[in-house]
């Protein structure tokens, strides 16, 4: 499968800059975070074999897959559990009929009004989350053709990867061996 981390958030610019929470929930991508999807899908645009994209419920994952699933004409699937660790005023979402109201084609199948984890998630309930992904992609057998759109704390916790907005890693659920196939600057 392959994983993309969100283009750059509100958040992330603030953050970057001070390491302090600059209280914004659930934050939009910037233009740089926009131009980091849409490099991301030209990346992508030779990847065969790519069916759907799953995506985290939140506003900055949610616009990185819209960008990405347009440019490769591919549907898209909202999952929570491969959100980000809940600790920053930017873990907090938005309820799921906004969401839906935003991205009416997006399958927001069984997602709950309030779906985001509560504040103070330890780095086990990250860890958790993530094995239960990784053990239900590798059941599936199709997981090679998943194009999954998520966050920094997630894709560290499934990968070991600490990765800047926009990249994107190859991730074998099975084996649990992951590479690094584009970063971005």
């Amino acid at each position: 499968m392959i994983l993309v981390r969100h283009g750059e958030s509100h958040f992330n610019v603030h953050f970057s800059v001070t390491r302090e929470d600059p209280g914004i929930v659930d934050p939009g991508l910037t233009e740089k975070g926009e131009a980091q999807a849409r490099q991301a899908a030209e990346i992508l645009q030779g990847h065969e074999g790519l069916n759907y994209v799953i995506a985290s419920p939140y506003w900055r994952t949610l616009h990185t897959a819209e960008i990405i699933a347009a440019s490769l004409n591919l549907p898209v699937r909202v999952d929570p559990v491969i959100g980000e660790r809940a600790f920053f005023a930017c873990d907090v979402g938005s309820p799921a009929e906004n969401l839906h109201a935003r991205w009416p084609s997006f399958s927001f199948d069984g997602l709950a009004t309030t779906w985001w984890p509560e504040s103070g998630e330890t780095d086990e309930g990250i860890q958790r989350r993530s094995d239960i992904f990784r053990q239900r992609m590798a059941e599936d057998s199709a997981w090679d053709q998943h194009l999954i759109v998520s966050h920094w704390g997630f894709i560290r916790a499934l990968t070991g990867h600490e990765v800047p907005n926009g990249s994107i890693v190859r991730y074998d659920p099975i084996s649990g061996e992951s590479t690094l196939l584009h970063q971005t600057a």
